[in-house]
């Protein structure tokens, strides 16, 4: 078992459910990955062991915060990326 089986970055969750909920239709798993890739790069690193303990000593303002942030990077994150497509 590796090391990094062992920790998890709470942004991610966060990035994919706001990226499937702004996903439109034609969007291919290789557009909404680079989205999620370059949002991910936009937002700080928020670490865990044990999910339950994140979720208890997160309070819901903060929750909700981050909630809105991740929306608004994953919009600025489409944008960039839609206009940095290659053919």
């Amino acid at each position: 078992m590796s090391l990094l089986d062992t920790i998890d970055n709470f942004y991610e969750k966060l990035v994919a459910d706001a990226v499937d909920d702004a996903r439109t239709e034609g969007d291919s798993k290789d557009l909404l990955a680079d989205i999620m890739c370059v949002a991910l790069n936009r937002l700080p690193p928020r670490y865990y062991r044990h999910k339950i303990d994140m979720m208890f000593y997160l309070a819901d303002p903060e929750m909700q915060e981050m909630r809105d942030r991740v929306a608004a990077v994953v919009a600025d994150a489409r944008a960039y990326v839609m206009a940095h497509r290659r053919e």
